[in-house]
């Protein structure tokens, strides 16, 4: 079978050859759905949305899921890959492997990317760059490895094309990525580009923003629904409500934006634009009423507005001016969902030390009713609000190490005592 395929691959060559690198490479994208789907693998880097990027991916088309620490791996038709750049909410980048070897030497390294017909993936016009990342690798330098495999790179396109591709680090054309553990090399072509969670919405940011595929993936494990009231009473820029507004219209996050996979000579244009034209037929009128966002800053509202008419979504939302101390819950029942200020986003401490324990009272007395989460680097901040969690799911946004707090607001319940008064348990 190994032969036979082979042999296949190699009269496939010479049919790219005689008919020229984009139709080849077509053909090339046919063979590959047709006898096992390419194999790729989501990377979102946040612990936690795993399960939850799975059943996004699921719902895409993906087969053969594997959730692994920082992603997911999956197989899916180039179509797909497609789809899950264009649709995932929750992805940083779509990868698309290419090649897992075994290595004990740099030159190992070099041999499998040299043994990779570059040329029928990217013409020698397109800029790249290589990506090292590793674990356990016994390697001494992944500097050096990077530059190995940048040279069988343009090796490869010297002995086939007779040029070579440029290198350019800050905005290439391809990124080629490599991961080594201890003795596998796997190399990946990226398909996405820029980071999926820059969805081309954003006009104006507080400080420190909440990136937007965090957002979208604490909505789903909030278990949100469009149906159901949604309240941020510390917007900020309105990351949370943003992306709610975009799941209530149907708008595909990646709609406004461009992707790598644009560059590679398997890109169906027509393909592409038609599953374009499909998803913005797919868009809705949200319903009015249900996603709210309060900020006591004109500053902040005015962001989260500018935002809003970029994502194309401004009557999604309904904005409150006011502190949060202060506001009213927009409903009986719904989910309270908040990125509050912490250390990292603003250093007056003491100023904090006094808001989280009135902030604590206001959600027992006036949110009752509601299930509010929390996302803080503040690892003790249940202590601090009073309030005992139900859940609390590791998290970070960018480098920065969180929790998602989730609290029932039952009356009655959920409230630590304060210290000094006595406790109702006997020994």
């Amino acid at each position: 079978m190994a032969r036979q395929a082979e042999a296949e691959r190699e009269r496939r060559a010479k049919v790219i050859s005689a008919e020229g690198e984009y139709q080849a490479a077509a053909k090339l994208a046919e063979f590959t759905a047709r006898s096992a789907p390419g194999v790729r693998i989501a990377d979102v880097g946040e612990i936690g949305q795993m399960a939850a990027l799975a059943a996004e991916l699921r719902e895409l088309g993906a087969t053969a899921l594997d959730p692994t620490p920082g992603g997911v791996r999956f197989q899916a038709t180039p179509l797909v890959c497609c789809r899950a750049n264009l649709q995932s909410r929750i992805a940083s980048r779509i990868l698309w492997q290419i090649s897992c070897t075994p290595y004990r030497t740099e030159q190992d390294i070099y041999d499998a990317a040299m043994a990779i017909r570059w040329q029928e993936w990217f013409a020698p016009h397109r800029t790249i760059k290589v990506k090292v990342s590793a674990q356990q690798c016994p390697l001494r330098s992944l500097d050096f490895v990077t530059l190995r495999i940048k040279d069988a790179v343009c090796d490869r396109f010297q002995r086939a094309r007779g040029t070579r591709p440029s290198v350019d680090t800050h905005a290439p054309d391809i990124l080629i990525a490599a991961y080594l553990d201890r003795d596998t090399c796997t190399l990946y072509v990226d398909t996405s580009g820029e980071p999926l969670f820059k969805r081309g919405w954003r006009r104006s940011s507080g400080e420190a923003p909440l990136r937007e595929n965090l957002a979208a993936g604490i909505l789903h494990l909030t278990g949100w629904t469009p149906g159901t009231v949604l309240f941020d009473p510390l917007c900020g820029s309105g990351t949370f409500v943003i992306e709610a507004a975009l799941m209530a219209s149907r708008i595909a996050p990646g709609l406004g934006r461009r992707f790598a996979l644009e560059h590679l000579l398997l890109f169906d244009r027509g393909r592409f634009e038609s599953l374009r034209d499909e998803l913005r037929a797919a868009i809705v009128p949200p319903d009015r009423g249900l996603i709210h966002a309060a900020d006591r800053s004109e500053q902040a509202l005015r962001a989260v507005r500018a935002n809003l008419e970029a994502a194309g979504c401004a009557e999604a939302v309904t904005l409150h001016r006011g502190d949060a101390l202060q506001q009213l819950a927009p409903a009986d029942s719904g989910i309270l969902v908040t990125n509050p200020p912490y250390g990292h986003r603003m250093g007056d401490r003491e100023a904090l030390e006094a808001f989280y324990p009135l902030f604590g009272d206001r959600l027992k007395h006036r949110y009752f009713g509601w299930t509010a989460y929390i996302l803080t680097a503040d690892l003790k901040l249940p202590g601090k609000l009073r309030l005992a969690p139900a859940r609390r799911t590791p998290l970070f946004n960018g480098a920065i190490e969180c929790r998602l707090f989730e609290f029932r607001m039952v009356a009655g319940s959920h409230r630590k005592p304060r210290p000094g008064t006595a406790s109702s348990s006997t020994a």
